[in-house]
């Protein structure tokens, strides 16, 4: 998959309650969620936000309770891919469940800055900054995990696997 779009940084150890705080897990509506994406990271990310923009990050993204309302409500506002230089497990697991990808790349979590013009195509591995004119390597996801990405999750997979 390819992706194109401007990134937004954070640090180190974002934690899910950052990502999306507690206070909103009464929902599941994805509009919901997204409104209120990276509120306790950032309280004007989702004005800043644009379809197919990315979030980049330091180590351990993800990091705190297992919820997977963190991840969908990054995937709901429009962010197509998150990188960090590490992700905690239960968030890296729940993305991929859900279809949202995301790439491990210590070289661009720690070298991309707010506003650089991204281009990625996951297949490769490849995260290129327009705006740095560089090139960064990242993870390359293993068949059956693409396929799960492409398909928009865990259950779509599986719904088109029984067919």
């Amino acid at each position: 998959m390819k992706f194109k779009g401007y990134a937004h940084t954070f640090g180190n150890d974002v934690n899910t309650d950052e990502i999306l705080p507690a206070r909103y897990l009464h929902t599941i509506d994805p509009q919901e969620l997204a409104s209120h994406c990276m509120e306790d990271a950032d309280p004007h990310f989702v004005k800043k936000v644009k379809p197919g923009d990315m979030i980049v990050a330091g180590d351990n993204f993800g990091c705190g309770s297992s919820r997977e309302h963190a991840p969908f409500a990054i995937k709901a506002s429009g962010v197509s891919c998150v990188i960090a230089a590490s992700f905690a497990r239960i968030f890296y697991r729940n993305a991929i469940n859900i279809g949202l990808p995301i790439l491990v790349s210590k070289e661009a979590a720690s070298d991309v800055k707010s506003g650089d013009a991204l281009e990625i195509d996951t297949q490769k591995g490849l995260i290129k900054n327009i705006t740095k004119k560089r090139d960064y390597i990242s993870d390359v996801y293993p068949e059956f995990i693409q396929n799960i990405i492409k398909a928009d999750g865990l259950m779509n997979y599986i719904r088109k696997k029984k067919k």
